[in-house]
């Protein structure tokens, strides 16, 4: 397979990725509320979720209409894959008339509300088996809050998280006689990992942002003003502060919008917000190849920082998350994505400072940069204009055929 094929290839398999690796991961809601001597709650679900689970196909945008037809096949599958238990004893979920949670920009929500029978003292501890899709959609999470438990001193939680059930850690326990504000902020932090792990978006932008980081351009001599091609960094030290300079705006940038779209402040349609963040990585990107911002990458890292913190956002505020711990969960989610984003930083640049003066780099940084320019317009093409480029489909078919060449 020649250079050429092999970065088709390449560009062509981050692009199906694209299909696979969305930017808002996938979640459903379990809230309960929990009483002196009864417990209720809701399960909370899109239409897209539940399309996935039935095999139906509801709008976005949904009234009850839509939804009462499927009401007991969709009963039927909370009653197989939600249990919840004390002990040995099991309850069962007795589902009432369910009510349609209506955003903008976003799906809209079914609020499927549901009483717990055979509740007559509230346990110290629910156990909780939770396979809501789970075992269909690997990145499908399940979040669990509880929205009032006067026991524990919550009243009007909206907002922190208590549990995130993943597949591989579908079962666990709800303890019931204290806040747990300690496990909620730990969960927030997890999810703030994982966002910036399945961000692929914010993966591509931060790597084109720091593949110059161990290289470096100079005025040329000859009085032109224009700029040598890049150079490598003789000494760790200024490549390491251009790092923590980047990091640093980035950082401030994306913790100011987070926190004014969590807190309901300032909101941007989301199409626009996504749309720019995609256009965001082919900037840097071209930067990479001919100076844009020179000497000052740190104002790239700022400005598109700004809506990636939208973008970080739509986690907690997909459905309006708000209430009493919304503080806590916004500094948990936020340390989340710093430790995550801190984790790429330190896979990636010792890496790239190791490498620096091989010729490879050079490709590495042209060629590199290139594919992130094709992937960003492609991804800005398919956000803006709300559509779905077939690129999957054309993958498979350069791989069979690169694969018999």
């Amino acid at each position: 397979m020649n250079k050429l094929n092999f970065i088709t290839l390449f560009v062509f398999y981050l692009l199906s990725a694209m299909s696979l690796h969305g930017h808002t991961p996938d979640h459903s809601y379990l809230v309960l509320k929990i009483y002196g001597d009864a417990i209720d709650g809701r399960v909370e679900m899109t239409s897209k979720d539940m399309n996935r689970a039935l095999g139906i196909n509801l709008p976005d945008r949904m009234s009850l209409e839509d939804v009462m037809p499927y009401m007991p096949q969709l009963t039927d599958y909370f009653q197989e894959k939600l249990k919840l238990s004390s002990g040995q004893e099991e309850y069962q979920l007795q589902f009432l008339e369910p009510t349609v949670l209506a955003l903008d920009e976003m799906e809209d929500f079914v609020r499927f509300h549901f009483n717990l029978n055979g509740v007559s003292e509230v346990p110290d501890q629910l156990d909780i088996d939770y396979n809501i899709l789970l075992d269909q959609y690997p990145r499908h999470r399940g979040a669990l809050i509880v929205e009032y438990n006067w026991k524990a001193g919550i009243v009007e939680n909206e907002a922190l998280i208590s549990l995130i059930f993943t597949p591989n850690n579908r079962q666990q326990s709800l303890d019931l006689t204290s806040a747990s504000l300690w496990k909620g902020f730990v969960a927030l932090v997890r999810l703030g990992i994982w966002h910036i792990w399945i961000g692929l978006d914010h993966i591509l932008f931060i790597i084109a942002l720091i593949l110059p980081a161990v290289v470096y351009r100079k005025k040329l001599e000859d009085g032109s003003n224009k700029m040598s091609g890049w150079i490598p960094e003789p000494k760790f030290k200024p490549a390491f502060i251009y790092i923590i300079k980047i990091v640093t705006f980035f950082t401030i940038a994306h913790s100011i919008t987070l926190a004014l779209a969590s807190l309901n402040i300032v909101n941007l349609p989301s199409r626009i917000v996504e749309s720019i963040i995609a256009i965001s990585i082919a900037l840097a990107a071209f930067h990479n190849i001919t100076p844009v911002f020179k000497g000052r990458e740190w104002l790239i890292a700022f400005i598109f920082g700004l809506f990636h913190g939208f973008g970080f956002a739509s986690v907690l505020g997909e459905k309006g998350l708000s209430g009493d711990f919304m503080a806590l969960s916004l500094l948990g989610f936020n340390l989340g994505v710093e430790l995550g984003q801190l984790a790429i930083i330190i896979a990636v640049f010792p890496l790239l400072f190791l490498i620096r003066k091989t010729k490879a780099y050079k490709h590495i940084l042209l060629y590199g940069s290139i594919i992130l320019i094709i992937i960003s317009i492609y991804w800005f093409i398919e956000r803006f204009f709300n559509i779905d480029l077939p690129a999957g489909a054309y993958f498979y078919r350069l791989l069979a055929l690169f694969g018999g060449s």
